[in-house]
């Protein structure tokens, strides 16, 4: 697996985003419009659902996004490992807990992968990768309630796998976080 996928997951799954596999482009199509008729009305097409992907349950809730603030003094650090073992260059997730993040972190822990979120939701949330020895470090953080979030191949199983902490952090508050399972 290339080292990115786990960091780009990770990072989307948190923020409530995926990665989505690119679709065929649409065919193009051409109508003939007679002199003195109007083109038809553009028609807004419904959101197809994205195979292999849970549906989402909750929808974005703006005004939930709209009352936190987007920068801070707060630095989230810590250590990715995975049986026992650190993860280097391992995708890693801040994002504020809401009830669309909660939604994509439960689904994530039971090994669900949900459809794409809501683009606005990613302004909230901040990515980074773990060193050599799986460090990482996060910063620009306002003070609230955090899912930091961290995937990677488990050297035991080589199965991905995500973990996925809730960490409070007060207003230019340092906190340290272990991911490990």
């Amino acid at each position: 697996m290339k080292r990115w996928i786990p960091f780009a997951l990770s990072g989307l799954l948190l923020a409530g985003c995926e990665i989505v596999p690119p679709t065929p482009s649409p065919t193009e199509r051409i109508e003939v419009i007679e002199r003195g008729e109007r083109p038809p009305e553009p028609r807004e097409e419904e959101p197809q659902p994205t195979p292999g992907r849970a549906p989402r349950e909750v929808a974005f809730p703006e005004a939930e996004y709209a009352a936190l603030e987007k920068h801070g003094s707060g630095v989230i650090s810590g250590r990715l490992t995975l049986s026992g073992r650190p993860i280097a260059g391992a995708g890693i997730s801040v994002a504020p807990v809401t009830t669309y993040s909660a939604e994509a972190a439960e689904k994530a822990l039971a090994g669900i992968a949900v459809e794409p979120a809501d683009p606005r939701a990613r302004e909230y949330t901040r990515t980074t990768r773990t060193d050599g020895n799986g460090h990482f470090r996060v910063s620009d953080l306002p003070a609230g309630e955090f899912y930091v979030s961290g995937s990677g191949r488990d050297p035991a199983s080589g199965q991905t796998r995500v973990v996925i902490r809730q960490v409070g952090l007060g207003k230019g508050q340092r906190r340290e976080v272990e991911l490990s399972r």
